[in-house]
């Protein structure tokens, strides 16, 4: 049934209508507390896309986003579920960290190559132990990987508490600062360019927005992704591999050879996401830079349907929705930041768990626009 639906309504109408769906949900939810959906969502859009400095805001928890999500839905294409990318990113910030306080690079170019070769390696290295564990133990992916997300987290508290805790930082675990040459360009360095200063309004909200140079980098990323998968001998075999494993083994691709690959790619990417948060944001590692963007990268891959200009689409919804959703938080105190969760959550549970619900009766609804000329013709 899936053939009798175009690839534009596959990609854009049903996520369109999932989201219609959970910000008709989520008014409901608004209006049930006593406030107004209207004036909450005109805020929300407001805060997100509305200034200069709500877009720079926006486009860096994207940024975040892209990575992740681009992550989860490599790991998708291959038929596996990828959890670990929360544990993935924290690994490829101790990978950045390492790279930036271990050597004194001239310049935030060096730096830049060193850090995204540490992130990937790290986040890498970290979801290839439960790909192998699925691979040749038959461990399932899903229960390894969210393991593996809470040893990640003990882990680094335990290396920023005693091993890499800076002098004098107290009771805040976290590194030292890297040094200034390795500082990533900002968007204040982007304006200083363009001959514009930050001391004056606009420009002061705008330059003090943590959005860097990784954004570019994420969607660099994305054209990589799309390359990989649609355009190279191995980006085939990982889709045969996840449409049909009878069939790619019978055509003689190994299933071991693609789980590990697959997700050594999926973890490298959710590991990259450090050089926004970690390298760019941070400039040193604290006790949690990722903030939940490896959970959300699920629902960005769900709703962007594992293609990556759709994952950059979704992102950008989500970098919405975290940034518009402050912005309603510090406006109206009844909307507090667990209810801006509520509508978050609705989002993916729309987009992800009763994505059937709308799929199937557009399904039904483009399979009888097709059949109706047909029965013209026999009349």
């Amino acid at each position: 049934m899936r053939d009798s639906m175009p690839k534009w309504a596959d990609i854009l109408l049903i996520p369109f209508l999932n989201l219609l769906l959970a910000l008709i949900v989520s008014g409901l939810v608004v209006a049930f507390i006593g406030e107004d959906p209207f004036e909450v969502l005109g805020l929300l859009v407001e805060g997100a896309v509305g200034s200069a400095d709500g877009w720079s805001y926006t486009l860096y928890y994207a940024t975040n986003f892209i990575f992740t999500g681009l992550g989860v839905a490599v790991a998708f294409h291959a038929r596996m579920f990828n959890i670990g990318g929360e544990g993935q990113a924290l690994l490829g910030g101790l990978g950045v960290a390492l790279m930036l306080l271990w050597v004194p690079w001239p310049h935030w170019t060096l730096a830049l190559i060193a850090a995204m070769l540490g992130a990937g390696a790290f986040g890498a290295f970290w979801a290839s132990i439960p790909a192998y564990l699925q691979a040749k133990r038959g461990s399932h992916i899903v229960i390894t990987t969210i393991m593996f997300n809470f040893i990640a987290s003990a882990l680094m508290v335990y290396l920023l508490s005693r091993v890499l805790l800076a002098p004098g930082a107290g009771g805040s675990p976290e590194t030292a600062r890297f040094a200034a040459a390795t500082n990533l360009p900002s968007i204040a360095d982007l304006y200083a360019l363009l001959g514009l200063g930050c001391v004056e309004r606009p420009f002061a909200s705008v330059c003090r927005a943590p959005l860097n140079i990784a954004f570019p980098l994420a969607l660099l990323s994305a054209l990589g992704v799309w390359l990989l998968l649609w355009r190279t001998k191995l980006g085939y075999e990982i889709r045969a591999f996840g449409h049909s494993e009878p069939a790619a083994l019978y055509a003689g691709i190994s299933s071991t050879r693609i789980v590990m690959i697959a997700m050594t790619i999926s973890g490298a990417l959710c590991g990259l996401m450090a050089i926004n948060s970690v390298m760019g944001e941070g400039e040193r590692l604290v006790i949690d830079p990722v903030q939940g963007a490896g959970f959300v990268g699920i629902a960005v891959a769900l709703m962007g349907r594992s293609h990556p200009l759709g994952v950059c689409i979704a992102a950008l919804l989500f970098g919405m929705l975290y940034q518009g959703g402050g912005y309603v938080e510090f406006d109206i105190p009844a909307i507090s930041r667990e209810m801006i969760l509520v509508i978050q959550a609705l989002v993916i549970l729309f987009t992800g768990a009763l994505d059937n619900m709308v799929r199937l009766p557009v399904e039904r609804l483009f399979l009888s626009m097709r059949r109706s000329p047909s029965r013209k013709d026999a009349g």
